[in-house]
């Protein structure tokens, strides 16, 4: 199946503002920890959001971009293997880009510039 691959923070979540929703087959692969989880479903159930979601497993206090980033691409790897077809992967941080285009060489993420959320590790609100 050909699917693409979404972030949430910058990319789906941008404060106030809507963002780029994915497709009803799409799958997110978000930085935010496992920890994360309750809140982030009721976002995204408020959005109409239903599709699957992989959590990084890390805990939140130890997450960082760059770990964000080496679980999003190991992520993508995985769901390759899996079968899936991952045309593109979206995304807002550089620095997560550089990582999956690490792991998976080929992919094409798209860079999604001037988001209005932070980078860092925040924690989210119900």
């Amino acid at each position: 199946m050909i699917i693409n691959t979404f972030d949430i923070d910058g990319v789906i979540f941008q404060g106030e503002y809507d963002g780029v929703y994915p497709g009803k087959n799409d799958i997110i692969v978000t930085g935010r920890s496992h920890e994360e989880r309750a809140e982030t479903e009721a976002m995204l159930a408020g959005k109409g959001i239903k599709n699957r979601v992989i959590f990084n497993p890390l805990p939140f206090d130890l997450k960082s971009r760059e770990t964000s980033g080496r679980h999003k691409g190991n992520a993508i790897k995985k769901l390759r293997e899996e079968g899936h077809t991952v045309r593109i992967h979206f995304e807002d941080d550089e620095i997560q880009a550089r990582e999956i285009n690490r792991i998976v060489p080929g992919i094409r993420v798209v860079l999604l510039a001037n988001t209005p959320v932070p980078k860092e590790n925040v924690r989210h609100e119900t």
